[in-house]
């Protein structure tokens, strides 16, 4: 997360500026977030996978979130959100490694811990708009866990 935060904070102040190229200044910044963060991260290759995963989709990517918040062009979402959501939907649709509930719920508190008072609330629409548009959603699934929340309700 903070390597793509960097990343595209980077590339949105200074896009004219080519002191090196895409590849190298991205390495530079995940290894230099990974020495720092190294206590709690245990797998460079996975974390890289992440970050080139998320950059090299990113136009897919925004072209997925744009339909799912309409009413926010990208340039008005804020940069920390709009991270997370990349990421979040990099895992979600392309990665798929882990159940999209967790991928969910990990960016939801990500935005939690980063980002603004509705940060959390915006993430999670998002991405719920975003998953249930997705060839992955699997609606009967879902209604089948609400009528069991709402037999646990009522049970009480």
């Amino acid at each position: 997360m903070q390597t793509l935060y960097e990343w595209a904070f980077l590339s949105e102040r200074f896009p004219s500026e080519e002191t090196l190229d895409q590849k190298t200044k991205v390495d530079e910044i995940l290894e230099r977030n990974f020495q720092e963060f190294q206590k709690s991260l245990n797998n460079r290759d996975f974390l890289a996978e992440l970050v080139w995963g998320t950059l090299e989709n990113q136009e897919k990517i925004d072209n997925i979130v744009r339909p799912a918040a309409p009413e926010w062009p990208l340039e008005q979402i804020a940069l920390v959100d709009l991270t997370v959501l990349r990421l979040a939907i990099y895992e979600l649709l392309f990665k798929r490694e882990v159940p999209p509930k967790v991928a969910i719920n990990e960016a939801v508190e990500l935005s939690k811990g980063l980002g603004g008072v509705n940060s959390s609330k915006f993430v999670n629409g998002v991405l719920g708009t975003v998953y249930r548009a997705s060839d992955i959603y699997d609606a009967a699934s879902d209604i089948k866990k609400n009528q069991e929340k709402t037999a646990e309700k009522e049970k009480r």
